[in-house]
Formats: C-alpha cells, sequence, structure tokens
C-alpha cells in the first residue's frame, strides 16, 4: 500500500517524515506523470492553499485528483490542505470542494497568532496540536464529523475516507494523527 503527497508547496517532508517512522510506503506528487504511479491514499499538505490551487490547475493535477478524491481515494488534508477540500471557504473561492466544511481561512491571524496546544481528538484521546496561520472549521453538514475543537472551534473532522486537521501534526513527535488516516484509509 502507498501514500502519495502532494509535494507543490508547504510542509511534505515532514508528512514523509511520519510516514517512515510508520512504516508506510510513499512518494511525492510534483507534476502531471507523477499520477501515472499507483497509490492507494494521498495527503494535502499545509502550506499557502491559494498557491496550492493555482499550482494544481497550471500543473494539470487538478481534475484527476479531484476525481480521484470523488471516486474514494482515501485523503488526509492539513491546515492548507483542509481549504482545498472544503466545499466552502469564507470570503474565498473553493478548490477541490470535496468535503462538507465550511472553512475560515487565516482564522487565527498572521504568523504571531501561531500557537501549540493539546487537546482531545475523537478515538484518539489528548494529543498535540500545533497551529500556523492555521483555519478552523466553521460548519460540518451532510456526512461531516467533528473529531476535535479548541475552544469552541472545530479543528478536526472526517468525511467518509476524508479527514482534515487545521493543525499540524507532522511537526510534533506523536504519529496518532497519521495512524489514525493508515487504519481509516485501511492501510495497516
Amino acid at each position: 500500500m502507498v501514500v502519495a503527497i502532494l509535494a507543490l508547496q508547504g510542509a511534505f517532508v515532514e508528512h514523509g517524515y511520519m510516514l517512515d517512522r510508520l512504516g508506510a510506503e510513499h512518494f511525492e506528487i510534483r507534476q502531471r506523470k507523477d499520477l501515472d504511479r499507483a497509490f492507494d491514499a494521498l495527503i494535502l499538505p499545509g502550506g499557502e492553499s491559494t498557491v496550492m490551487g493555482k499550482l494544481l490547475r497550471e500543473l494539470d493535477l487538478f481534475a484527476p485528483l479531484q476525481e480521484k478524491i470523488k471516486a474514494g481515494l482515501p485523503v488526509f488534508g492539513t491546515c492548507a490542505g483542509l481549504i482545498l477540500l472544503a466545499k466552502e471557504v469564507a470570503e474565498d473561492k473553493t478548490y477541490l470542494g470535496t468535503m462538507d466544511i465550511r472553512v475560515k481561512r487565516n482564522a487565527y491571524g498572521r504568523q504571531l497568532g501561531s500557537f501549540y496546544t493539546e487537546t482531545e481528538f475523537k478515538g484518539l484521546g489528548k494529543i498535540p496540536m500545533t497551529f500556523i496561520r492555521a483555519p478552523y472549521i466553521e460548519s460540518v453538514t451532510g456526512d461531516a464529523e467533528v473529531l476535535a475543537e479548541v475552544d469552541g472551534k472545530i479543528v478536526a473532522a472526517r468525511q467518509g475516507k476524508q479527514l482534515v486537521t487545521a493543525f499540524h501534526p507532522e511537526l510534533n513527535e506523536d504519529v496518532s494523527v497519521h495512524k489514525y488516516f493508515l487504519e481509516m484509509a485501511g492501510l495497516q
């Protein structure tokens, strides 16, 4: 079983480290021909959602990835990846639009608004969470379910085989969220 990591911009290397620690095979998607490789799950990392959205279109990755996700490909979006998957982005355009969530970009302010906390994540207990210019989920609809909240704001959710976090689990030592994703995807 293989996990692809979108590697256009952002914190993609760190996701690879987490997958290495869990013994999961992975590779990076940088261009259209990378989609020719077989993969069983996808990680959309944190970074800048506007840049990532633009590059997805310019590199002709947008439609094929959107189709794969809509067809049931397990996907894990962190921070900007969460924004890419949201069906609704407050005061901004949507991107892949595959998950029944409404998101607020840069909800915690600028870089100086970054913070670390530990709180409950459904099914995992208390875990570390690092937020960097993070969004949060304003609302979930349909089959989307809330997995974690910080100060009354939704910071993790799941819908079928789609998992999103507003925080960066790849920036901590704890591998539990990545393990949760692999188990959700049927890869562990």
